[in-house]
């Protein structure tokens, strides 16, 4: 993969690639825009195969960062950090390695906690870098804020695609519980919805969940066949693909994950079908609508709350546009993120 090529197909401004031996430390940092101000996203941490993996992916959540931060109105360009590891092989030395080369990059990039990362790394991250938010003396843990906007996301969904509104009595498909997804589970089944989950890594945790919420169980590589209203995706990118989209047997997907379609031709593909999608860069943006509010400060949790839910009228709006001109809702949000991005 030719990085200046891929740079300049989603117009980034600066990508810094990391290697420092002594840290243990192969990362990757992207500065999406910075036209509506300091870039903000969080810096992942996960085993990519390549190096090439890697890069594809920071530059698409980075991308994704400028539009989300655009269409949640914050004074905020887009980035990315990626750390390639396994979670287990995670040091402080090696955050406190990622926060210096956060530094180079001059205040354009502001870093959080996002996969396979946490508060206390950000504190780790602390030491070295002021550029920092997500800490937990301050806005704190970013998810339940995420998990939030996908929930109200979810109910605007169900309202333009299904008709209702009300969870109650709907299946929903959530796949991945991690910190966003099962506290996602935790806000569906409180409002008397029917939950079908799988979680790749953690057999525990959907036991959990099938406990605690009445979920029923699948295999990872079964949930997405699952017969349902909704299937919310949670875990990782580009899962809405050529090969997936012939499975899906939902009427609307609404999740928390990233990039969940692989490319335009996908997002057709899904319209196609006639399955609603609720844009992931918009749905998703609870968690830095919260950490955006301890930058610009000072932190007020019932403003942030009232931004958060405000993410029901968006998808509302989005996917009520392409009921009417049958435009696929990616393409309407993009139109719209980056009208505000670009003028």
């Amino acid at each position: 993969m030719n990085a200046m090529t891929e740079m300049s197909k989603y117009r980034h401004e600066k990508v810094l690639f990391v290697n420092n031996e002594k840290a243990g430390l192969k990362a990757i940092i992207a500065v999406h825009n910075t036209n509506l101000g300091p870039a903000i996203g969080g810096c992942r941490l996960f085993p990519y195969a390549s190096y090439d993996d890697a890069l594809f992916d920071v530059l698409r959540l980075s991308r994704g960062m400028s539009h989300k931060n655009a269409v949640a109105g914050l004074p905020h360009g887009g980035g990315k950090g990626v750390i390639i590891a396994d979670p287990s092989q995670k040091t402080e030395a090696m955050f406190e390695a990622f926060a210096e080369a956060v530094n180079n990059l001059g205040g354009d990039y502001i870093t959080a906690e996002d996969v396979n990362t946490t508060c206390d790394d950000a504190l780790v991250m602390l030491r070295k870098t002021k550029h920092i938010c997500g800490l937990p003396q301050n806005s704190g843990d970013p998810s339940p804020f995420t998990a939030r906007g996908v929930w109200q996301g979810i109910k605007a969904t169900a309202k333009v695609a299904l008709g209702t509104d009300s969870l109650d009595g709907l299946t929903i498909a959530v796949q991945g519980l991690g910190k966003v997804g099962y506290d996602l589970c935790r806000l569906l089944h409180n409002s008397g919805a029917k939950l079908i989950v799988a979680n790749r890594s953690n057999k525990d945790i959907a036991a959990r969940a099938a406990e605690e919420f009445g979920a029923t169980v699948v295999a990872t590589d079964e949930i997405m066949s699952q017969k349902c209203d909704i299937f919310s995706p949670n875990a990782m990118g580009a899962i809405i693909n050529p090969t997936t989209i012939p499975t899906l047997n939902c009427k609307a997907v609404a999740g928390g994950a990233n990039n969940q379609i692989l490319d335009e031709a996908s997002g057709l593909a899904l319209k196609a079908r006639g399955i609603y999608y609720a844009p992931d860069f918009v749905i998703n943006g609870g968690g830095v609508i919260n950490a955006a509010a301890e930058v610009d400060g000072p932190y007020n949790k019932d403003a942030v709350l009232a931004k958060v839910d405000n993410i029901y009228n968006t998808i509302e709006r989005i996917l009520s546009e392409s009921k009417t001109t049958g435009e696929p809702e990616g393409v309407i949000a993009t139109r719209f993120a980056e009208s505000i991005i670009y003028g």
